[in-house]
């Protein structure tokens, strides 16, 4: 074998144990505790899609979900139907599994993320091909608000 073929695959194999090592990473599953009504049935939706991305999911469900949302700084603007902790986060409503994996991965100073409302298209909220534009937003102590993600509409 030439050196330069030689070296290529060198490369090859270096570049796809990085990559299984990233896969281990992302395969890590996370524990994470769900607060949610019984009447809802998005909210059971959205611990479906959790589930399916490698979180282990304590579903806790209860009368006054407002309680929750009151004791970890969700304000009416941030709301929506569920509240979960996950690594001293709070994440309120239909976030995305991967929008997860991003706060955890860069740990910034904030309480938490959320999805307002109840967009269509959003984790658990898939109502046939109608998707809404949503924003992921992310709060801190202050109440200061930024995006943190940004989904548009199909």
């Amino acid at each position: 074998m030439k050196k330069k073929q030689y070296m290529l695959v060198l490369a090859l194999i270096f570049n796809a144990s990085l990559g299984c090592a990233e896969a281990e990473k992302v395969d890590k599953r996370v524990d994470i505790v769900v607060y949610r009504s019984p009447t809802c049935s998005c909210c059971g939706k959205w611990v479906e899609h959790l589930q399916q991305n490698n979180f282990n999911v304590k579903d806790i469900v209860l009368d006054d979900v407002q309680a929750i949302k009151n004791k970890y700084g969700v304000t009416q603007d941030l709301a929506s139907c569920h509240t979960a902790i996950v690594d001293g986060y709070v994440v309120e409503g239909h976030v995305p599994a991967n929008d997860i994996r991003s706060l955890l991965k860069s740990k910034p100073s904030i309480i938490g993320i959320a999805v307002p409302g109840m967009p269509n298209g959003t984790p658990g909220m898939e109502m046939g091909g109608k998707k809404d534009a949503y924003q992921v937003i992310s709060f801190d102590k202050n109440n200061q608000h930024q995006v943190f993600n940004n989904y548009k509409k199909d």
